[in-house]
Order: C-alpha cells, then structure tokens, then sequence
C-alpha cells in the first residue's frame, strides 16, 4: 500500500536516492521496468530495449527550459521546469503507475512536488544523495533521464515518498546506455565464417537472408532489417527508418546474441544503409567475408520491387518524391513519377532496374569475386543452396 504523507521525511535533506549502474541490468526479459523521463524526441532518437517513455517534460516544455537554461541560468529553467512539473505531476504519476499496473495514491501530489523542489535547484541537487541500489529486486522500477541527474534522481525521491519502494535511478542515464554501446560495438570480433550476399537490386536477397534465419535461426545480421532502410535511394518507402544511435544499439543487441553456429550471413552492403553507418568493426568483418551471388531474372526482380515499393499505400507520396530525385540522376530525365501516377508499375520498375540500379551495381561490383552462385527465383530454395554450401564448408567439405 503506499504511504500517507505523514509517513514520509518532510525534509528533503534526508533523502537519499538509490542507484544502479548499466552493468547491474538484467535482461530486457527479466526486468520489471524501466521508465524513460526524457522527452519523446530524445525518446524516439534511441533509448535502452525494454524502456517505457513517461516524459517528464514534452518536447516544447524541454526545448523552453533549455531556453531559459542558456539565456538565464540554472536556476531560471529550474523555476520553470518546476512549475510545468507541479502541473502536470498527477498525469506523470498516473502514467508510471499505470505502465507498471500499480494504483494511484491518495496523495496531494503536487504539494509533495513543491515539498521537495521547495528550496531551489542548487539545495535540492545537494540533498537527493545518490547511494548503491544493491542488487535488484524482481519488482524493481529503474528511472533513466539524459544523465542520471536531476530529472530522474527527483522522479525516483518523489516516487518513493509515495510508497514505490522498489523506485532506483540508473547511473549515468542514458549516456551510459550509449556509452555501453558503443564500447560493446568496438570490442565485438565476428565469427569465424562471415557470408555475404551479393546481387542485382530486385533478386532478393532479403527475403534469402530472411528465409535463412527461418531455417537456421542465428545465422544471419540483417542489416536492413535494423535500419528500417533497404539500402537505396528509393529505399526507406514503406518503412521506418531509425537514426544513427537506435542503428547501433540493434547491431548491438544482435551482436549480443552472438551466431552459436560460427557463421554471420549477411547482405552485401554499401558502408551506409540509408543515412546509418555501419560500425567499423562489422564493416571490417563485410569486407573480408566470402560472396555469394544471389541471381534471378527480370520479372523476378520487377515483381520484388514492386512489392516493396507499393506494399505499403501510405508510402506512395514518398514514392514519388524519390523518383523525381532518381529521374534527374538519369540520362534523360525520364517522367518516373508520370508512370507511376499512370499505373504502369511494371514498366517503370523495368526502367528503374535497366538504366538506373544495374550501371551503380556492376561498378560497385568491379573485381569481386564469388565463391558460388544460387538462383533465387524462389527465396526459400536459394536459403537451402546457401545453407547447404556454408555446411559444406564449416565441415571442411570444402576450402
């Protein structure tokens, strides 16, 4: 049951705030929760697996308080995060409450708030002390903000003060997260086998390497898949793309999961999907892997493409946006988003593939050398041919 007000320290200065680190984490699987405070464009950049974002600022409020931060000082955005806080604070709290199935307190809340915010920044920066959670609980509630300062280290002080003892703030914040990152994609080696995929745009090879991770579960890093993005111009249509920092932390996480089998099958890639760039460990790893040309012929490939472009009606306005930027790239200028508004699909997909994607893919492909060759009219048939060659050569069968 949570507290009654008059349970709690009425002063602020006896208030300590437990924490954990990045390295204490359980697994996303076995985590209670973790509530992200920050506002949901920080949110939506990139955040840690599992977390839940219960803003403690919306992006116009932060943005302001940032404002005041840089023309007035600390103590001027305090002020006025602390009154947008006060506000709002019935929602916040009903909102983390709700996320981990709890119910809302009698509580004046926003009295609790202006309690504990009552003698300004500076006195209530000294007196949220941090201490070690020690290990964590089941039932456990981690706070994160930017940092793992002042916006999640108050959460935490108020959130206990109302009888959510499991409530602990994580160390550093998000910027520990990130760090963790990048330090576990720097010190990632690959497997011994590493495969890539290589062929025309349209033959499939994501739905190869797709079919190949049905088949054998943990052997293939799609890259595509983690960047929402399929590695063209025309390539984010229909999909979600995710910036720089999510990309990492999917590669990190697949990484994480590591390929048991001792072979990473992945499709062969510029260094950038999209706008993301691939780390410099995995790319080293794509540069030395083994090829193997994927093939199928021209309505095979025009019925890929079609698919993808047009799977998804929301994507058609982007559609077109891109294929006026393709048809200026193109001898000619030829009116690609004309065909497309007429239907003729087929024929626009033809000449995308015969005048635009094919010249940039055999000069990108000058001097590669292939180990074999499948054909991936159908994608589940090609999965069997490159599963049975990498068997092959993981017994030795072959050099």
């Amino acid at each position: 049951m949570p507290k009654d007000l008059s349970d709690s320290p009425r002063d602020p200065a006896s208030l300590q705030i437990p924490f954990v680190g990045v390295e204490q984490m359980p697994p996303t699987d076995r985590r209670a929760a973790m509530i992200d405070l920050r506002a949901p464009k920080e949110f939506a950049e990139d955040h840690a697996p599992g977390a839940i974002n219960v803003p403690l600022f919306e992006d116009d409020t932060r943005s302001y308080v940032g404002l005041l931060y840089r023309q007035f000082g600390p103590e001027a955005a305090f002020q006025e995060g602390r009154a947008a806080v006060v506000e709002g604070v019935q929602s916040l709290v009903g909102n983390i409450l709700a996320s981990i199935n709890r119910p809302m307190p009698p509580d004046d809340l926003r009295a609790r708030v202006l309690e504990l915010t009552g003698e300004g920044m500076a006195r209530m920066e000294g007196a949220l002390e941090l201490c070690p959670a020690g290990e964590l609980t089941d039932d456990a509630v981690v706070f994160t903000c930017a940092r793992g300062g002042l916006r999640s280290r108050s959460v935490v002080a108020l959130m206990r003060s109302i009888g959510l003892e499991t409530a602990v703030g994580l160390e550093g914040g998000y910027r520990a997260y990130r760090r963790g990152v990048m330090e576990r994609l720097e010190a990632w080696r690959p497997p011994g086998l590493v495969v890539s995929l290589r062929g025309l745009t349209g033959v499939g090879k994501t739905l190869v390497l797709r079919a190949i991770e049905t088949q054998r579960p943990g052997w293939t890093l799609d890259l595509e898949g983690i960047a929402g993005h399929r590695s063209s111009l025309l390539g984010m249509v229909g999909l979600a793309p995710v910036s720089q920092k999510a990309f990492e932390s999917g590669l990190c996480r697949r990484a994480e999961q590591g390929f048991p089998a001792g072979v990473m099958i992945v499709e062969g890639e510029s260094r950038k999907v999209g706008d993301a760039v691939i780390p410099p460990g995995i790319w080293a790893a794509m540069k030395g892997a083994t090829n193997i040309e994927v093939t199928a012929g021209t309505p095979r490939r025009v019925t890929v493409l079609s698919e993808d472009y047009l799977a998804d009606p929301s994507g058609l306005p982007v559609l077109r946006r891109q294929l006026e930027t393709v048809s200026e790239r193109m001898d000619g200028a030829p009116d690609l988003a004309g065909m497309l508004d007429r239907g003729e699909i087929g024929p626009l997909v033809e000449l995308l593939l015969e005048r635009y994607y094919d010249p940039l893919y055999r000069r990108s492909e000058t001097g590669k050398e292939y180990a074999t060759s499948v054909d991936a009219e159908c994608a589940e048939d090609a999965a069997s041919a490159v599963i049975g060659w990498v068997e092959k050569r993981l017994s030795g069968v072959l050099d």
